[in-house]
């Protein structure tokens, strides 16, 4: 297992309650709907601890009693940027903390071959160099899709930057870390390893499969 403790930028996240629905999402008889559920709570939970460097702004508000200046977390300077597609599950759990965040969505998938990343999609928002973003993706295996999306926020302006993920393999951690030291990694799990197709082990399969019902087999 690999020893976290060097990379000043990983945060392993110990909840219980986090590492309860973890197991449950791992395991394979989870169906589609409580998996897709799972998926949003565990975000809620990763979100809680990951956002909690927001600034507030001050705000005039009045109680039953009398006015009050109280702090606000600024919503539009918040960004949310999944991974398609399976972060999208997480997006809805973030957007439950944050409802008035603005969300970019980059699209990458994994070449059965290669394992390499390939862009397909990216859409973010014309002020993004401005944000507080949260890049998230389900899985962190080999760090390429993660690396690579980091590479296309930077390239539109992306400043400060924070990834957030609910499995991890010691090599994604390793290959992330050393690319982006300066980068906040938040993990709900550390896994053991990947295996000969890059799967991490014991992790839960097929995340986007899982989450939109698409496993090979099903009906």
């Amino acid at each position: 297992m690999i020893d976290i403790s060097k990379y000043k930028n990983v945060v392993l996240l110990d909840h219980p309650l986090l590492k309860h629905k973890i197991t449950n999402l791992r395991d394979k008889k989870t169906g589609t709907n409580q998996f897709r559920l799972l998926v949003k709570e565990i975000a809620v939970i990763e979100g809680y601890e990951a956002l909690r460097h927001l600034k507030t702004k001050m705000i005039e508000i009045e109680t039953p009693i009398e006015k009050t200046i109280q702090p606000v977390v600024d919503r539009k300077s918040v960004c949310f940027v999944p991974i398609l597609r399976a972060g999208l599950g997480m997006a809805d759990g973030m957007l439950e903390l944050v409802p008035g965040a603005t969300c970019g969505h980059i699209g990458l998938y994994r070449d059965e071959e290669t394992k390499a990343p390939v862009e397909y999609y990216c859409k973010l928002p014309s002020d993004i160099n401005e944000k507080e973003v949260f890049l998230i993706d389900p899985m962190l295996a080999t760090g390429g899709s993660a690396i690579d999306a980091v590479e296309m926020l930077k390239k539109h302006g992306a400043k400060r930057i924070t990834f957030i993920c609910i499995i991890a393999a010691p090599e994604g951690v390793k290959a992330f870390s050393e690319k982006y030291p300066d980068i906040p990694l938040y993990i709900g799990a550390l896994d053991r390893e990947l295996n000969d197709k890059a799967y991490i082990c014991p992790g839960l399969g097929d995340c986007g499969d899982r989450t939109f019902g698409t496993v090979k087999g099903e009906k």
